[in-house]
């Protein structure tokens, strides 16, 4: 079997499913950090291939689409919207508190506070569907 090279799309994609496994808590900063820059390096499909044997899915597409070693298992991922809104889920209740926080003057600063923390619960909710 061929290895192909990588491209700059491909190695985005895996820097991407590393930031998911440390926000899920698979990979803490320091190993995203020696992790991230063996992906910025590499140069072939092969080489990321010891970086995510360990994780469970999501996995880059050129592992998953390109089926890079034979005998390593892969398993197709969450979609690109999912990531999406799993991603997006605490920034966007950050700006709605802080929006709360300056339309109520302070006044309702509780809201600001238990708004994000309710809707980061439902995001974990909606995950373990």
């Amino acid at each position: 079997m061929s290895d192909l090279r990588l491209s700059d799309a491909e190695r985005q994609d895996a820097l991407d499913v590393l930031e998911e496994h440390v926000r899920s808590g698979r990979l803490d900063i320091d190993e995203y950090g020696t992790r991230s820059a063996k992906v910025t390096a590499a140069k072939r499909v092969s080489d990321l291939v010891p970086l995510f044997d360990d994780l469970p899915s999501p996995r880059p597409s050129a592992l998953v689409n390109g089926a890079a070693v034979p005998g390593v298992p892969v398993m197709t991922g969450e979609s690109q919207v999912q990531r999406f809104l799993n991603a997006s889920a605490v920034p966007i209740a950050i700006v709605v508190a802080i929006a709360v926080l300056v339309l109520s003057r302070g006044r309702l600063l509780i809201i600001s506070v238990a708004l994000p923390l309710v809707i980061a619960m439902l995001a974990g909710l909606r995950r373990r569907r």
